[in-house]
């Protein structure tokens, strides 16, 4: 962090300046968020008790971390006299680098692609922060002045540190002595959020956004007593508010779908309810309770591979880690979850994670939870649109890399096709199967720089003629899916603008006859063009692809296409050099009129037909002013 050092209210106090992101965002929550100021406390609860998660896995190697007290803890104060509020906790703490590093900047992937969707529209603005997660600084919401008081677990009680800011420019940090480990957060709420000084309020939003939580979350209470003589004595104790058991051990029945809808949010910083999720205790060799969800939207991150993802892992209830992401393949990376197993050992590190046979026994029992958990989101064709419109395009990575499953995820896979002409995507294979003609043995699609461009490719003509239905690809993967993806319930995927085109069976002898006469009647016209375009075209050939266009070009079967060249000369591979095949329709007038011209005017024209069936392609010619000069000749003939 770059930090701004101003003058010094004393010889150990310092004024640093947030990062630029962090005012923003402070910012923006403070004005956008206000219709859901009370998730404060959640967020505030849910960094407590993280806190005290990464103390008891530490403490497994060291127990004096718990400094002689290892009963670990939440704990809520008020005072409405003052209107502050006070969130407490006995878990790891932070060093003076940690405090800097955690509540000065964000540490999250995406913060850059985050920044740049805010409009300053507060509706929109609003969904857009809860995407991204808020934490700590949710506590600006309700507070004008927030002061954190930490200390590292395991540290002289002189290396306190006490924060303040007002959630504006910049933050004050001093060293202080602090008897206890832990962070306690003091709110000074803003004078429109003084209900939240209130116990009834407080214990309801503890039961609303923390039940789940697995280590006590505590108030005050205050019971009074009268004594033989009638004198009242008041005694005040600690009370926990919430159930205090980790949802995931709780059986399904005991759990309502609030508390689910809950927990996601607290593992997932999401303001939103997830899309759907799988609860399951499993018994026997491979001991795991798992709880994975799907989200309702996308995070900021979700196409950056190398970003942080994974599941959260306990074992034997013991929290180890955040992120682990050996347990879910990379193309499910959107899923968010708890593992808890008691088939690792506790000591066990990320590099152990990567030697232990029985993380791949857990990886692929945990793949096949999540496929039939989308199967079962598919039956519901709204929701499962939303999935698809937000994590369609990271499921179409699975075929390549996840063969064990390639069936499953083909059946999960949707697209847009000819059957609707939209460009929404919502045509799984078997609608396809099930439309399929009467002797069609053949799935066909067709790849395009877009839908339009797809929509509106020659190559459809034909099949739109005989009504036979083709998928159009788009999505930047689509072509790698389809070198992944060969065939579906028994019938192979054909490119329609790769090779030779063989509609099968659903053409008729008769067909077949005519199109052999047709090709014979134009031998002379295609070895003049092979002659004429020469170098450009791989080869010269009569089509009856085409019903209303003169020509268009396709690819050798084996021929890298133009999207798969792109995505791999974006990577910095070499891509080997292909040349395409023209295709013409002998039956279009402008094939007529090419076959009748002479030598001085016939090389011009065959080029510009080149050039307009690669355009129609979506292809980009390498002399665009060429092109035009031979255009304008011939416009002027």
């Amino acid at each position: 962090m770059t930090q701004q050092e101003s003058q010094a209210t004393s010889a150990h106090k310092e004024t640093l300046g947030f990062k630029t992101e962090v005012k923003q965002l402070l910012h923006l929550m403070i004005h956008s968020l206000y219709s859901n100021r009370e998730i404060f406390l959640r967020e505030l609860i849910s960094n407590a008790a993280d806190a005290c998660d990464k103390l008891r896995y530490r403490a497994l190697e060291d127990d004096g971390l718990y400094e002689g007290d290892s009963e670990l803890k939440v704990q809520i104060e008020f005072d409405d006299t003052a209107n502050t509020v006070i969130v407490r906790d006995n878990g790891i703490g932070m060093s003076r680098d940690d405090v800097i590093n955690n509540l000065g900047t964000i540490a999250k992937s995406g913060t850059a692609e985050f920044l740049q969707q805010l409009s300053g529209e507060q509706q929109k603005d609003a969904n857009l922060i809860g995407q991204f997660g808020v934490g700590f600084y949710s506590a600006f919401i309700v507070a004008d002045n927030v002061r954190v008081r930490t200390r590292l677990a395991g540290t002289p009680t002189s290396e306190g540190i006490e924060w303040v800011s007002q959630g504006e420019g910049d933050f004050t940090i001093e060293p202080i002595e602090l008897e206890r480990h832990g962070t306690e957060i003091t709110l000074s709420l803003r004078q429109d959020a003084e209900e939240f000084a209130n116990e009834h309020r407080l214990r309801s939003l503890i039961r609303t956004y923390s039940d789940h939580i697995d280590l006590p979350v505590q108030m005050k209470k205050v019971e009074e007593a009268e004594d033989e003589q009638g004198e009242k004595t008041t005694t005040e104790t600690w009370e926990t508010v919430n159930q205090a058991q980790a949802l995931w051990t709780r059986s399904k029945s005991e759990v309502s779908d609030d508390e689910y809808n809950e927990f996601y949010k607290h593992i997932a910083s999401d303001f939103s309810d997830p899309l759907i999720w799988s609860h399951n205790k499993v018994e026997g060799k491979l001991e795991y309770t798992s709880l994975l969800y799907v989200p309702g939207r996308a995070p900021f991150d979700l196409y950056q591979r190398e970003g942080v993802r994974g599941l959260k892992l306990y074992v034997q209830r013991v929290f180890i880690m955040d992120d682990a992401e050996q347990f879910l393949p990379l193309y499910l990376r959107f899923i968010k979850g708890v593992v808890d197993t008691n088939a690792l050992s506790l000591n066990v590190s990320r590099e152990l994670l990567q030697k232990d046979p029985q993380v791949d026994k857990l990886k692929s029992a945990l793949t096949k939870r999540v496929l039939d958990m989308l199967k079962k989101l598919a039956k519901d064709s709204d929701k499962y649109q939303t999935f698809w419109n937000e994590f369609g395009s990271v499921l179409k990575e699975g075929p390549a890399e996840d063969a064990s499953n390639r069936e499953k995820i083909a059946a999960l896979l949707r697209f847009s096709s000819t059957h609707t002409d939209s460009a929404v995507q919502n045509v799984a294979l078997s609608d396809y199967v099930e439309r399929m003609k009467e002797g069609q043995d053949k799935i066909y699609y067709l790849v395009s720089e877009s839908f339009n461009a797809a929509r509106n490719s020659p190559h459809l003509e034909i099949f739109r003629k005989k009504g036979i239905e083709v998928l159009l690809l788009s999505d930047r993967i689509d072509e790698w899916l389809t070198t992944h993806l060969n065939e579906f319930d028994g019938k192979s995927l054909v490119d329609v603008a790769k090779g030779d085109l063989d509609l099968g069976a659903v053409e008729d002898e008769e067909e077949k006859k005519a199109q052999e006469e047709s090709a014979k009647a134009r031998e002379g016209l295609v070895g003049r063009l092979k002659e004429g375009l020469g170098e450009r075209v791989s080869d010269v050939r009569v089509t009856h692809r085409l019903t209303d266009s003169p020509a268009c070009v396709v690819l050798d079967a084996n021929d890298m296409g133009q999207q798969l060249r792109k995505l791999m000369e974006a990577a910095g591979q070499a891509v080997p050099e292909s040349k395409p095949i023209l295709e013409i329709n002998p039956e279009h007038p402008l094939i007529n009129r090419l076959d009748s011209l002479q030598d001085d005017e016939f090389e011009g024209f065959a080029s510009v037909l080149l050039d307009q069936a690669i355009i129609a392609e979506g292809g980009h010619l390498d002399d665009p002013a060429a092109y035009v000069k031979k255009l304008n000749a011939l416009l002027m003939r």
